[in-house]
């Protein structure tokens, strides 16, 4: 054989092996959708979901997404929401608590307070048509704060001044370039205040407490579930045994499986935003998918906007 027709076969081998390899990959997208949409359409078994919110709570819409698809799913039977947070902003602790009641109204809602569940880690607890917490958890410390930086002595040592013409006194008030005045601090006061009445009347509700008894306990204290317990800001101690019990009574059986609802680690084939150890957990109950990571326990640095309902370690 000439040394052409060996260079002809050799580009016909590198053809065919494309083409074969392209259409493996088109399959396995093929599936991929297939299976995506089986399991945006509830086709996996029953199961409960779990969510696990540490760390800083903020406005989070893959959270939210993740919720109104376990809302919409109907082989979901229940969910459990596993909390380990010092809180965040309250707008964030918000949005997550309605999302969180819009679920309850198709299937019950657990809040499993974990480490810690302050402020509005407390808030989304509440959410919760039971809470069960630790014995030596951390909750409570409901109440609104908002902070602002002053950099005014340090622009003074620094000789740096910061001249401002404005259309109203209370515009971009507070300013870090001076102290507020009264009137800012009026307003700030007002809205710090309104947002705690809200939450105040959100516990009293929830929990089925007069509000004054809520006032009382709302004093930024912290408590620990045991402590909780005793104020009825909880309903019961334990974990896992005690989560299934209490979803016994409301005809979740025992046998079903516990599939975390986790965010998505990386892209699918193509872009399809599907993660394929979640798939393989919903479709076939499987826990295949890497252990999870050490939670941090309020390690982020709390630059926030807005108002904030966050228990802070180690303040002054």
């Amino acid at each position: 054989m000439d040394q052409s027709a060996i260079a002809d076969r050799r580009q016909l081998r590198r053809k065919l092996t494309f083409w074969r390899v392209a259409a493996v990959l088109l399959a396995a997208a093929a599936a991929f959708v297939a299976v995506a949409v089986n399991w945006e359409t509830g086709a996996a078994q029953n199961h409960i979901a779990r969510v696990k919110i540490s760390g800083i709570i903020q406005d989070d819409t893959e959270l939210l997404e993740r919720l109104e698809r376990i809302e919409r799913n109907d082989r979901v039977k229940a969910l459990v929401v596993s909390i380990t947070s010092p809180g965040g902003t309250t707008y964030g602790g918000e949005v997550i608590f309605k999302a969180l009641r819009k679920v309850a109204e198709k299937k019950p809602v657990v809040a499993d307070v974990r480490t810690l569940a302050a402020s509005a880690g407390y808030m989304i607890a509440a959410a919760g048509d039971t809470i069960i917490a630790g014995e030596s958890s951390i909750t409570g410390s409901i109440g609104v704060i908002f902070q602002y930086p002053q950099i005014k002595p340090l622009m003074d040592k620094l000789g740096v001044s910061l001249d401002e013409v404005k259309s109203a006194p209370l515009k971009a008030e507070p300013s870090p370039f001076h102290p507020a005045s009264e009137e800012a601090r009026a307003m700030i006061r007002r809205m710090v205040d309104d947002s705690f009445a809200w939450f105040v009347d959100l516990v009293a509700d929830r929990r089925k407490l007069p509000r004054e008894e809520v006032l009382r306990l709302a004093d930024g204290s912290i408590y620990t579930g045991r402590q909780a317990l005793q104020a009825k800001l909880v309903d019961k101690l334990g974990g896992d045994d005690e989560i299934r019990d209490y979803l016994q009574t409301r005809d979740v059986s025992r046998s079903l499986s516990v599939i975390d609802y986790e965010p998505p680690r990386r892209s699918g084939l193509f872009g399809i935003g599907i993660d394929s150890a979640d798939l393989l957990k919903g479709l076939l109950g499987l826990d295949v998918g890497p252990s999870n990571a050490i939670e941090k326990l309020g390690g982020e640095k709390l630059f926030l906007d807005g108002l904030v309902s966050v228990w802070q370690v180690g303040r002054d």
